[in-house]
């Protein structure tokens, strides 16, 4: 159960940021509001997986690892953004980095 809190968690982080990128910096209000309480929502299930038992260190970089990567692909998909390679680099060690967090 903790880990479908740190799942929805980084989902709800994920629809932040693009409704953040969506906001053009806070030019259009309604999305930048609604950022800041996806956001809120993000931390409020992050912190019932920890409070369920869920080790900090292990939900929160669940937590951020699905955002980037989430965030990574919604950019490309909704606003057409694209990575350079050293991007792709940093995105295949963040995986293998949980990867490794997991089976530790």
């Amino acid at each position: 159960m903790y880990l479908f809190y740190v799942i929805l968690a980084a989902i709800l982080d994920i629809i932040a940021n693009l409704t953040l990128n969506k906001s053009d910096g806070f030019r259009n209000l309604k999305w930048g509001f609604l950022s800041i309480f996806l956001v809120w929502g993000a931390f409020y299930l992050l912190a019932l997986s920890v409070e369920g038992g869920m080790k900090l260190a292990i939900a929160y970089t669940l937590w951020g690892s699905i955002g980037i990567l989430g965030t990574t692909i919604g950019g490309w998909y909704f606003f057409k953004q694209k990575l350079k390679p050293i991007g792709w680099v940093g995105i295949i060690i963040i995986v293998l980095a949980v990867i490794t967090l997991k089976t530790a």
